[in-house]
C-alpha cells in the first residue's frame, strides 16, 4: 500500500460532510477539483474505492464509510492533541466546533461567540446548526449546546446564556378578533396552530402545558408546519394562526403589538441550553477557553 497522506483523509471527511465537492470546497480553501484528486489519491494509495459519484452526489461506498467511522474520532483526537500543544503558549490557536440548535445559533450565541472571539483572535469557530441529537465526538465536533433533557450522562454540562426561559403562545390582534382567545389549553384544538418541525429531523416540536399537577400536550397541527422561524413568525403575524415558541423569538412583535399574549397564565418556564463536552484528559485549547469563558460569564451574570 502507498504511503497516506492525512490530508487526503481529512479532505475525504470534508466531501462526506458537505455532501459533494463543490459543497466542500466552499468551507474549505481547496477547490472541488483539488478535492477530487486528493479523493482519487486516497483511493488508488488503498486500492478501494471510496465513494460513488453521480453528475449531482456523492455517496460512501462500504469501504468508504468504513474507514470515515474510524478516521474521524481518530483525526479529532489529533487535531485536539495539536491544540494542546499550541495552547501551551498561554494564547489559544485552532479551530472550536459546536453544534448547536437552531434556536440558539440565532438567538442565544451570537452574542457570546462574538465576545469570545474578540477576546481569542487565534481561535475560529465552526457551528452546524442542527436540532436532532448526536453524537459530537463521532461527528468531529468539540462540543454541542441542547436542553437538558436531551444531554448524554457521560457528558459535562456548562450553563450558557440564560439560566431560564419560558414557552410563550402569541397570535396577530386580527386573528384574535376573528376567532377569539382560547381559555384554556384544550381550546387550541378548535384553533389554527402554526407548528415548528425541528430542523434535520421529523420529529414536531408539541406544546406542552403544565398548572396545578395538571399537564396538557397539545399538537401544533395547522396551516403551516416548518424548521424555519421566520416563516412560523410571519404566518403568525399575517393572522394565520396561533404560534408557540421561545419568548425571545417572540419579544420584538409582542413589544410592538404585531402579535399579542395568548394563555400567558399557562406559559412554561424551563431551564435554559447547556454547553456539553466530554472529559478528556487533554482538552483541545480552543474548547478550553471557551468553557472557560462561558464560566466567567455566568459567574458575572450572577453577581
Amino acid at each position: 500500500m502507498s504511503q497516506i497522506d492525512l490530508n487526503d483523509v481529512a479532505r475525504l471527511l470534508a466531501v462526506t460532510e458537505a455532501g459533494g465537492f463543490r459543497a466542500a470546497a466552499q468551507r474549505r480553501t481547496d477547490s472541488a477539483s483539488a478535492l477530487s484528486e486528493a479523493v482519487r489519491r486516497l483511493e488508488e494509495a488503498l486500492g478501494a474505492r471510496l465513494l460513488n459519484r453521480t453528475t449531482r452526489s456523492v455517496a460512501l461506498t462500504e469501504a468508504g464509510a468504513r474507514l470515515v467511522d474510524r478516521a474521524r474520532p481518530a483525526l479529532a483526537e489529533l487535531a485536539a492533541a495539536l491544540d494542546a500543544v499550541s495552547g501551551d503558549s498561554g494564547r489559544p490557536t485552532g479551530t472550536l466546533r459546536l453544534n448547536v440548535p437552531t434556536f440558539v445559533a440565532r438567538h442565544v450565541l451570537p452574542p457570546i461567540a462574538t465576545a469570545f472571539l474578540k477576546r481569542h483572535p487565534g481561535v475560529r469557530m465552526d457551528v452546524t446548526a442542527q436540532d436532532s441529537f448526536i453524537d459530537v465526538l463521532a461527528e468531529g465536533c468539540d462540543a454541542g449546546i441542547r436542553y437538558e433533557e436531551r444531554l448524554a450522562l457521560d457528558m459535562i454540562a456548562t450553563p450558557i446564556g440564560p439560566r431560564r426561559q419560558r414557552f410563550v403562545l402569541a397570535a396577530a390582534p386580527s386573528y384574535i378578533a376573528e376567532r377569539g382567545a382560547p381559555a384554556h389549553p384544550n381550546d387550541l384544538l378548535r384553533h389554527a396552530r402554526i407548528g415548528h418541525r425541528f430542523l434535520g429531523s421529523k420529529a414536531l416540536a408539541i406544546w406542552e402545558f403544565e398548572r396545578d399537577g395538571e399537564i396538557i400536550r397539545v399538537p401544533p397541527e395547522g396551516p403551516l408546519t416548518a424548521s424555519t422561524f421566520e416563516m412560523q413568525i410571519a404566518a403568525a403575524v399575517a393572522g394565520l394562526g396561533i404560534i408557540g415558541h421561545f419568548g425571545e423569538a417572540l419579544a420584538a412583535d409582542l413589544a410592538t403589538g404585531a402579535l399579542v399574549p395568548v394563555l400567558d397564565d399557562w406559559w412554561q418556564e424551563f431551564s435554559g441550553p447547556m454547553l456539553y463536552y466530554q472529559s478528556r484528559r487533554h482538552m483541545p485549547a480552543p474548547l478550553r477557553a471557551f468553557v472557560d469563558f462561558v464560566r466567567a460569564e455566568g459567574r458575572t451574570a450572577s453577581d
